[in-house]
C-alpha cells in the first residue's frame, strides 16, 4: 500500500484498540471513520489484492457474513466486519485490524452497496431480500431496487448471488450478466405486490410468482432449501445442522454455500463449518440467571419480527421497542406487524423507550400483555425456564449491556 495508506491503516487499529480498552465499544467505527480522514482511499488500498464477498440485503445480512465468513474459511484467513458495522467506516476498520488477508466477506447496508462495490470491486455480491425499514429516513423498497439496479448495471463482471423468492432482488439483479439463484423462502410479501418493472400486480401461487402485465417472473434457483437441508446446482442435498433457530436461517445458509462456491468451496466442505457459528454479534445468544434461560433474538421492521415469531418457543416473552436514531424514530411500522402467534397462551412483557406504543399495538391485535420497567423486574415476573426476548436494535443492546454487566 501507499505510505499514507499504512499509516492510516496503523492509525485505524490504534483507535479501534483504545476504543475497546475504554469501553467505548468495539471500536469497528471509529476506527474506520479516523483512518479514512487521513486516507480517503484507505478502503480501495485495503480491499486491493483481496478476493472479496459483499452481502447486501434488509435483513439477514449480518448472519449471512458470518456463515460465508465461516464456508470460505475453508480456503484460509478471511477478513469480516463481524459485529454488524457495515458502512465503509466499519468495512475499512475490519479491513485494517484483520491486516493481511487473501478473502474478505463483508456485510454492506443497502444504501451503501453501490459505494462499497465501487471501492471493493468484489468477486461476488449476495443479495438477500428488500423490505420497508427505518420509514423516517430510509428509502421506498423500490427506490433500493433501482439503486441496487443501476450499481450492477455499472460492474457487468460481479458475480451476483441472488434470492429468486423476492420480486424486487430478481429485479435488480437481471441488470448482471451473471447471476446464481437460491431459494430461500420469502414469508413476507407486503413489500413486493407491484412490479418494479411495470407497475402490475404481482401474482403468486405455491411458490412461484410472476407478473400479470410483463414478462418478470421468479427464475429457477440453483441453490434450494429443501426439508431441513440445501440441495446444490448438481442436484446433491446437503443436509444443513445448524447452531442458529429457525427455518430462516436455513435460507441464510443457502445463500452461504451459494456465495463460497463462488471462490471454489465445495458445498461437502462448507456445510460442517456452518455449524460453527452459534452467536451472531449477540443474536440468538443463550445466557442463564437466576434460573432463567434467556434467549435473545433480533427484529428490528416487519419482516423480522415475523420471522423472530417463528423462531421463538411458546415460552415467557419479553418484547422491548425503542425509537432511538439507530432504530429509526417513527414506529408506524408497527402497525405492519401481526403480533397474534402471541395470542398462545404464554406470558407476554414489554418494556422499552417506546413501550406504550407497543402497548397499544398489542391491545388493538388482542395480545394480552404486562409491563415492566426493568429487565430485572421482567427476569423476576417469568417463572423459571426458558424466556424469550425480542427487541429492536438499540433495546437489544441496552438487554445485551444488561446481562454482560451482571454477568
Amino acid at each position: 500500500m501507499p505510505l499514507r495508506a499504512k499509516v492510516a491503516s496503523s492509525v485505524s487499529r490504534t483507535a479501534a484498540a483504545l476504543s475497546r480498552a475504554a469501553g467505548r465499544g468495539d471500536g469497528s467505527v471509529i476506527g474506520g471513520w479516523i483512518g479514512l480522514k487521513i486516507d480517503p482511499d484507505l478502503l480501495k488500498n485495503l480491499a486491493s489484492g483481496r478476493a472479496i464477498a459483499l452481502v447486501s440485503g434488509t435483513n439477514g445480512k449480518t448472519t449471512t457474513t458470518r456463515l460465508t465468513a465461516a464456508a470460505l474459511g475453508v480456503l484460509g484467513p478471511v477478513a469480516t466486519n463481524s459485529f454488524g458495522a457495515n458502512m465503509p467506516t466499519g468495512h475499512t476498520s475490519a479491513l485494517a485490524k484483520a491486516g493481511t488477508t487473501p478473502f474478505a466477506v463483508l456485510e454492506v447496508d443497502e444504501h451503501y452497496l453501490a459505494r462499497v462495490i465501487d471501492e471493493t470491486t468484489p468477486r461476488a455480491v449476495a443479495l438477500l431480500n428488500l423490505s420497508r425499514d427505518q420509514l423516517d429516513r430510509a428509502k421506498e423498497v423500490s427506490m433500493m431496487a433501482q439503486l441496487w439496479r443501476t450499481a450492477l448495471a455499472d460492474h457487468q463482471d460481479i458475480r451476483v448471488i441472488a434470492n429468486a423468492d423476492d420480486p424486487m432482488v430478481v429485479w435488480a439483479a437481471t441488470a448482471s450478466p451473471h447471476v446464481v439463484w437460491f431459494s430461500a423462502g420469502q414469508r413476507w410479501h407486503d413489500d413486493s405486490w407491484v412490479c418494479p418493472e411495470c407497475g402490475s400486480s404481482i401474482e403468486r401461487r405455491e411458490g412461484e410468482w410472476w407478473c400479470v402485465g410483463c414478462p418478470l417472473r421468479r427464475p429457477r434457483a440453483q441453490w434450494v432449501v429443501e426439508d431441513e437441508g440445501v440441495t446444490d446446482p448438481n442436484g446433491d442435498w446437503h443436509l444443513i445442522k445448524l447452531q442458529l433457530p429457525g427455518r430462516v436461517n436455513l435460507g441464510n445458509a443457502a445463500a452461504a454455500l451459494a456465495t463460497a462456491a463462488e471462490f471454489g468451496v465445495r458445498a461437502l466442505e462448507a456445510v460442517p463449518r456452518l455449524a460453527t457459528v452459534s452467536s451472531v454479534a449477540g443474536r440468538y445468544a443463550q445466557v442463564d440467571r437466576d434460573g432463567r434461560n434467556i434467549r435473545l433474538l433480533l427484529a428490528k421492521n416487519p419482516a423480522s419480527w415475523l420471522e423472530a415469531f417463528d423462531m421463538a418457543e411458546q415460552a415467557p416473552t419479553l418484547l422491548s421497542i425503542n425509537a432511538r436514531d439507530p432504530d429509526g424514530l417513527d414506529t408506524s411500522w408497527l402497525y405492519d406487524v401481526d403480533f397474534s402467534p402471541l395470542r398462545d397462551g404464554r406470558p407476554v412483557l414489554i418494556t422499552g423507550d417506546r413501550a406504550y406504543d407497543l402497548a397499544v399495538r398489542l391491545t388493538v391485535n388482542g395480545v394480552p400483555f404486562r409491563h415492566v420497567t426493568t429487565f430485572d423486574e421482567a427476569i423476576q415476573a417469568s417463572p423459571p425456564g426458558r424466556l424469550e426476548v425480542i427487541a429492536n436494535y438499540t433495546a437489544f443492546q441496552d438487554i445485551r449491556a444488561e446481562l454482560d454487566r451482571v454477568n
